[in-house]
């Protein structure tokens, strides 16, 4: 089996993997690509940086060595799955990226550097959207004219869908259960934070929608926020479209309650010594983290497993603890595991169980880039 390459180009970072056999090789980040007074003017420099450091590691003795590139896109639109870039898919994305402008185009630029350095080797796109795409019309189109979604696609897409695939697997290992048996909700708490119901193995419903902004309170983003508000600060304040949007997506979310930004540990820090705003933003966060658990339990109707994963999900006992506080669930945290951040944090007589799992998106986009490999 040929080695792979992982390829994660960020609006100011390029993050990167190197499998064999699902084993990794070697990883890295390079950041403040494209920053003021950086070396690393854009992301072709950082590519190019990147391959360097490969063949002097020898972990890789020549590109030939390499049977595919596999590539994160954020937005796919309705595409379902992982696919083999051509020209057609090229266009695709080109069209998705007025709804990721942050993203996209840099995920776009990252495939085509690659195309340039490897012209015969497949690059593959994995989509952050795609693992949601088994979503029902009822949950997945806004009640909106019905001609919007039919003329210009306006519905709700989802995010982060490789991290939920990604969890939702390793939960089914550990429960040594078919993934196709569990009524599943994922949380993935990071910077950006979304929550999905997965039933049987396919998403029901996701909180992120036609762009990453709705949904859960985040670190710099609202979420879910009355559609009014917009309107209020046009007009009430004279604010443009644009500065509106920079305050919903940069100024809001933890940072904007706080006061101290979006940096959880000094928000914690700040909560332990009784800072009043610190401690609503904790418990803003962790109520509508428990909102959206509550619905998803409604929609599934049986929870055999909340799974917790990303920065905030992973590292953060009191969010797991206050936001899964739901009486109908019944469910029981056990206080020394929850501290230790053990995979099961739940009590042996917990109706439903509670998972913290380490996501790994560069080792699902290799796990679907292995199969164009085959």
């Amino acid at each position: 089996m040929k080695k792979i390459l992982v390829l994660n180009c960020g609006s100011s970072s390029l993050k990167y993997s190197l499998f064999e056999n699902n084993i990794v090789l070697m990883k890295g980040l390079i950041d403040k690509v494209g920053e003021k007074n950086s070396k690393i003017k854009d992301h072709n420099v950082a590519i190019n940086l990147i391959i360097k450091q490969l063949l002097k590691s020898e972990k890789i003795i020549s590109l030939s060595e390499l049977g595919a590139v596999g590539h994160r896109v954020v937005h796919g639109g309705e595409i379902s799955k992982s696919s083999l870039v051509n020209k057609d898919l090229i266009k695709k994305i080109k069209q998705f990226s007025s709804l990721a402008p942050l993203h996209n185009p840099l995920n776009l630029k990252g495939i085509l550097t690659m195309q340039k350095i490897l012209p015969k080797v497949p690059q593959v796109a994995v989509f952050d959207t795609a693992f949601h795409q088994t979503m029902s019309e009822e949950a997945f189109v806004y009640p909106l004219p019905y001609e919007l979604y039919q003329k210009h696609m306006i519905r709700r897409y989802g995010f982060h869908g490789t991290s939920h695939k990604y969890v939702c697997l390793e939960a089914a290992k550990l429960l040594k259960t078919n993934l196709s048996k569990l009524n599943l909700i994922t949380c993935h708490l990071g910077a950006g934070c979304s929550i999905a119901a997965i039933k049987e193995g396919k998403v029901v419903d996701t909180s992120m929608g036609l762009t990453p902004l709705e949904g859960l309170m985040m670190g710099t983003r609202s979420g879910d926020v009355d559609p009014g508000v917009i309107f209020h600060l046009m007009e009430k304040l004279k604010l443009s479209s644009k500065e509106v949007n920079d305050l919903l997506n940069k100024k809001s979310g933890l940072a904007g309650i706080s006061g101290v930004g979006k940096d959880l540990r000094l928000i914690l820090k700040g909560y332990n010594e009784g800072n009043k705003r610190c401690k609503l933003a904790v418990e803003m966060f962790s109520y509508r983290l428990k909102k959206y658990i509550s619905s998803y339990s409604g929609i599934l109707g049986r929870v055999d497993a909340i799974i917790f994963t990303a920065g905030i999900g992973e590292n953060v006992p009191l969010i797991r603890k206050l936001s899964t506080d739901i009486g109908f669930l019944n469910i029981k945290i056990d206080s020394k595991r929850n501290l230790k951040n053990d995979v099961l944090i739940s009590s042996k007589n917990s109706k439903v169980k509670v998972l913290v799992i380490p996501t790994d998106e560069e080792r699902m986009i290799a796990l679907e880039t292995q199969k164009f490999v085959r």
